[in-house]
């Protein structure tokens, strides 16, 4: 009867108001057959439109609507553009119309990929057009579906566009789209298209223009359309929808309203039966591995297998063997020898690059990638499961993650791939970025035309931490901003933001994962640029890319590899006076590596268990201190469980305190049955990794290895109850023929479901487990070097910078402040093995004015006198008697000059001279001391910054601003400034105000005295204190978390100087005093004493604000929402 040909999605990016599944839903309740998405510049959201349609039975149509440039001033730079051959840059202020087009066969798919990649990857993220012309060559394969732009595309005249597109498409794949949305004019506009589509000998097309399933979805339209419009819908009058009639209508309705035209209701059909396109193929293959003459990739991979393996495996055992061979096998018949050689030299160019690499994730589950040097975990000795990470029964490509010091080296990495592969044969995967809580409220604020502080507090209110309290509901939160939840206003912004929820606002980029292709990738799908220079992206998220065939290899930038790489670069680091290495002759002593660490250092696992993880990869966090001290690591497998027992999933599935207390002897070991005990045996009978849950199954159900993969991925996080049911059905008949059933079989069914949703990969564990290894080692072993290295790559981990150095001064770091004179960018390791703070820690200085700063050369000083007198201004040496003091025999005037060691700058006039630096710039290097060395205290050096920064010209002229070098210092005439020192609170606000942290003493410092009297211990004595007693403790607020495993519960994180302390708020004094908790820099907490197994807490009951300390607004702290 009738097949809509024309609907578009929520990503149509603020032009359409529905997800792609909604369309699908609704067109399969509305009874089509077929369904077309044509969304405006892109595809991104037609996997997830072909995906539903296959399984709602519906025949999936794609196309898109292309941007045409239109306007007759355009009609110059169009005919440049077919002199030179060369597309005009993109401009916003350009006329356009949107030409529909639907791919009839893979071919149109391939020209509708180069198009779109065209059009997007020479203009402005999210931008783009193209010229008509354009259009040539590129449309074998597409149907155009002109509509009403055909009449006002004035440059052309009068049916002089549809000629173009018809000499450009073809007459047979030219349709002229009739709408009817009940529009004033339309009417008109549809009987002149007729007239131009009979002149033409062209076929006419009904369509339905569909921006929304359900009319319901009209004021959600509205809303997108004026935030794209950057209006509020008051003020967006006819750029709004007309009415409502954009909706998603069934067959019949359709075909009473173009009943006066039945060739066009009949067209819909027969287009929809010539249009055999799907994305089931997109003719996606990988890149062909060049191996040497003779090889194939397969024998060549069998051959780098075999040398790798002899130089991991030593001796090269049995087990291994067979192993790597059932993998080979695999890999061949699978033909993945490409893909694991294309990892493989991505990651031997790391190594010759002297990048850090690692590979992470279910890799590490096989012995080839561990051979190749990809994954550095053995998965033969630790009894890895392969089946986690690669099957034939998957039927899917493998996932290789990889690690890489974020920041340069690792886009460096990018660029090598987007280099190797060509500009149009790699890209990064998109990131879709939905709307949540937070930015919905704003942007539903916004257009409603709400107050603008209301909008600003509704953004803070709508989410607050990851816990969702089931009593903060909707509108108590709106309540909470002052805001009637039965006020009609408040109730439309309500359900909009409802209807807002997840619901794609832009594409952005993903953390890494790379997509390559054997010619060109814009052919398969379209690239457009990321908003990140040199960054070129797919349109598609990476769950898209894996359902459509797309392979991808993760580059991710793990700061802590970054922190690793720099640490062992400071460390290594000879003859140049690091500081780092004690022994006088360093070049006698053996290069450090992270394969040269000892395995199981006492010093590291004595650490661990004091639980002083401060900067320590992964086990840094409250939770993880708080388990370690209980867990007592003593080995490296131990550190592999401590990794993974701090997740949702053994939270969740209530196996943190069973495993904690059978470790400690106070729970006997058991197993739900005797089958079980070989595969949790090393965790005590307690499953915590997703290989124990694919072996249960394959244990106790004769599971194959891909078909307990199915199930881990039936119960993961998203979640198909049918699936799950029918795999659950499955799981239980083949326990009943290994003879397991009733309670039994019950349990098991509960532990595998129950944890299937979040647990965690004991691949991925022991990979992290080795980086959360080698930086203990570090900090352990060489702090200054370590704490260095984290401070240079922040931000990064749990904690804030301020923290890091007051943990690293209680190892015995010494710290140096930022000195203009010695500091560079970065933080450094001095002669003397101090920690001189970088430059990159000053707020509000350029990146270039910091590292000009430091780049600039030293001077020596001369060996004659120069003094100018600041009374008269002479500046004869004979005149002038440089001793103790300076003294001018010509006006008899006497004066001490600053004196300033030899350096980067001889006074502020220089470094002003020298430097472009700004007024605030300037004024805040005096505020933190930084201008100290040059011959001034902090008040003064802001007094002389001011006269400095004087505007040139005789009127400005102060004799005083010269310099004078002596044999040994440099001396700068200045003015006494009449301003007094600051006192030590005052500098403490600086330092925290200017840098975010002090090398001075820590704030409690200078009230501990006041604090005792007041009985308040100091975080260092809470542990030798009784559990149960009342106790008190102040500190600066360093984290807050409201997990959302742990029903309300706030925990902070004070710090003193002495230490840190935990501190538990039940939820309703959390609700009671939130403004308290969420507000304040310093806390005073008086509380219940808690002390299990070396782990000390207090639980809150009285909270207040520790008034007489530096300013909150300097403080900050990491809060994890």
């Amino acid at each position: 009867m009738y097949i809509e040909l024309h609907t578009s999605s929520a990503f149509s990016f603020l032009r359409a108001a529905s997800l792609p599944e909604a369309l699908v839903d609704r067109a399969a309740t509305l009874g089509y057959s077929a369904a077309a998405l044509i969304d405006r510049d892109g595809v991104s959201g037609a996997p997830r439109f072909h995906k539903a349609a296959l399984a709602a039975g519906i025949k999936p149509l794609i196309g898109a609507e292309l941007t045409i440039r239109s306007r007759k001033s355009d009609v110059r730079s169009e005919k440049l553009e077919e002199r030179s051959g060369k597309p005009a840059t993109f401009s916003p202020h350009t006329s356009h119309f949107s030409l529909p087009v639907l791919c009839a066969s893979q071919d149109g798919w391939r020209n509708l990929c180069r198009l779109l990649s065209r059009m997007k990857l020479r203009g402005p993220k999210g931008e783009g057009a193209l010229a008509i012309h354009e259009l040539d060559g590129f449309t074998t394969g597409l149907i155009a579906l002109p509509g009403r732009a055909l009449l006002h595309a004035e440059r052309f005249g009068v049916g002089g566009l549809l000629d173009r597109i018809v000499g450009i498409f073809g007459r047979a794949s030219t349709y002229v789209e009739l709408q009817r949305h009940l529009q004033r004019d339309q009417e008109d506009d549809n009987d002149a298209l007729a007239c131009l589509a009979e002149a033409f000998r062209v076929p006419l097309v009904a369509t339905g223009g569909v921006a929304f399933a359900t009319p319901e979805e009209r004021p959600l339209f509205d809303v997108l359309t004026s935030i794209r419009e950057h209006v509020t819908v008051m003020r967006a009058g006819r750029r709004l929808a007309a009415n409502a009639e954009r909706y998603f209508k069934p067959p019949a309705q359709m075909a009473r309203l173009f009943a006066d035209r039945p060739e066009a209701v009949r067209a819909s059909v027969a287009l929809a039966d010539r249009l055999q396109f799907s994305m089931s193929d997109l003719g996606y293959r990988f890149p062909k591995y060049p191996v040497p003459g003779g090889e194939t990739e397969m024998s060549f991979l069998r051959k780098i297998t075999e040398v790798g393996a002899r130089h991991r495996y030593r001796p090269y055992h049995d087990r291994a063997r067979a192993q790597i061979s059932r993998e080979l096998d695999l890999i061949e018949k699978l033909d993945l020898a490409g893909y694991f050689l294309i990892v493989w030299d991505i990651v031997n160019y790391c190594r010759q690059q002297d990048i850090l690499v690692q590979g992470r994730g279910s890799a590490a589950n096989s012995a080839v990638c561990y051979s190749l040097g990809i994954t550095a975990v053995d998965p033969v000795g630790m009894e890895l499961l392969f089946e986690r990470f690669l099957s034939e029964e998957r039927g899917e490509w493998p996932d290789i993650d990889l690690d890489l010091p974020s920041g340069d080296r690792r886009e460096s990495v990018i660029q090598h791939v987007y280099e190797k592969y060509g500009q149009h044969g790699a890209a990064m995967t998109a990131n879709v970025i939905t709307y949540r809580g937070k930015s919905a409220a704003r942007d539903v604020g916004k257009a409603l035309d709400l107050d603008a502080g209301q909008v600003d507090r509704l953004a803070k209110v709508m989410h607050q931490f990851e816990y969702i309290d089931p009593d903060d509901t909707l509108s108590k939160k709106l309540s909470e901003v002052g805001m009637a939840g039965d006020e009609p206003r408040v109730k439309h912004f309500a359900g909009l933001w409802r209807q807002m929820q997840d619901l794609p606002r832009h594409l952005g980029q993903h953390s890494g994962g790379m997509v390559v292709c054997q010619g060109e990738l814009s052919s398969v799908v379209p690239l457009e640029n990321a908003s990140m220079p040199g960054r070129v992206i797919v349109q598609w998220d990476k769950e898209d890319c894996a359902d459509m065939g797309l392979i991808k290899v993760d580059l991710l930038g793990l700061g802590m590899m970054a922190v690793l790489q720099d640490t062992l670069r400071l460390i290594n680091t000879r003859d140049q006076g690091s500081g780092i290495r004690e022994d006088q002759d360093r070049a006698k002593q053996p290069e450090v590596t992270l394969a040269s660490l000892p395995p199981d250092d006492p010093e590291v696992y004595e650490m661990l268990r004091a639980a002083d993880t401060i900067g320590v990869f992964q086990v840094e966090s409250r939770a993880q201190m708080a388990t370690l001290p209980r867990l007592r690591p003593e080995k490296f497998y131990d550190l592999v469980v401590e990794v993974a027992l701090i997740r949702p999933g053994p939270i969740v599935g209530q196996m943190v305190h069973p495993y904690l207390n059978r470790r400690a002897g106070r729970e006997p070991v058991s197993y739900d049955h005797p089958l079980l005990e070989p595969i949790l045996e090393r965790t005590l009978g307690v499953p915590l990794f997703q290989e124990q849950l694919l072996r249960m199954a394959m244990v106790v159900a004769g599971f194959t290895g891909g078909q307990a993969e199915d199930l881990r991925r039936a119960m993961g996080f998203k979640r198909s109850e049918k699936r799950m049911k029918q795999l659950e059905g499955l799981l239980r008949e083949g326990m009943a023929r290994h003879g397991i059933t009733g309670e039994t079989a019950d349990r098991i069914v509960l532990s595998i479901t129950s944890f299937a949703l979040y647990g965690f990969p004991e691949s991925h564990a022991a990979s992290f487990a080795l980086i959360a290894y080698a930086s203990a080692y570090f900090k352990a072993h060489f702090p200054a070097a370590f704490y260095t290295a984290l401070l240079n790559n922040q931000p990064m981990g749990f904690y804030h910078p301020a923290t890091l150095v007051k943990d690293a001064q209680r190892r015995g770091v010494r710290f140096n402040p930022i000195d203009v004179q010695v500091s560079h960018w970065d933080c450094t390791v001095e002669a003397d093995g101090a920690v001189r703070v970088g430059m990159r820690y000053v707020r509000g200085l350029r990146a270039e004015i910091g590292k000009a700063i430091a780049d600039t050369s030293h001077f020596s000083p001369p060996t004659s006198h120069f003094v100018k007198c600041p009374k008269c201004g002479c500046d004869d040496p004979l005149m002038i008697e440089v001793e103790t003091g300076c003294f001018c025999n010509v006006c008899s005037h006497q004066w001490t000059p600053a004196l300033v060691p030899a350096g980067r700058f001889r006074s502020i006039d220089d470094l002003v001279r020298r430097v472009h630096v700004r007024r605030d710039e300037i004024a805040m290097l005096a505020e933190i001391g930084a201008l100290n060395s040059l011959g001034h205290d902090r008040r003064s050096a802001m007094w002389q910054v001011e006269r400095a920064i004087r505007p040139a010209g005789a009127l400005y002229e102060d004799s005083s601003r010269y310099s004078v070098a002596g044999s040994q210092y440099l001396v700068a005439g200045r003015q006494q400034s009449p301003l007094e020192e600051m006192t030590i609170s005052e500098r403490l606000i600086a330092d925290y105000t200017g840098t975010g942290l002090t090398v001075g003493p820590h704030p409690l410092t200078f009230r501990r005295r006041e604090l005792a009297m007041r009985g308040v211990i100091p975080a260092l004595d809470l542990p030798r204190q009784r559990a149960g007693r009342r106790v008190r403790t102040a500190g600066m607020v360093i984290t807050r978390q409201r997990p959302g495993t742990a029903k309300g519960f706030v925990f902070l994180t004070l710090e003193d100087e002495t230490g840190i302390s935990n501190i538990i708020i039940r939820p309703d004094l959390y609700a009671a005093d939130r403004l308290t908790v969420v507000e304040s820099s310093f806390l005073l907490v008086e509380g219940i004493l808690q002390n299990q197994d070396g782990v000390t807490s207090i639980k809150a009951e009285r909270m207040s604000k520790l008034d007489g300390m530096p300013d909150e607004a300097a403080i900050d702290s990491h809060d994890f929402h």
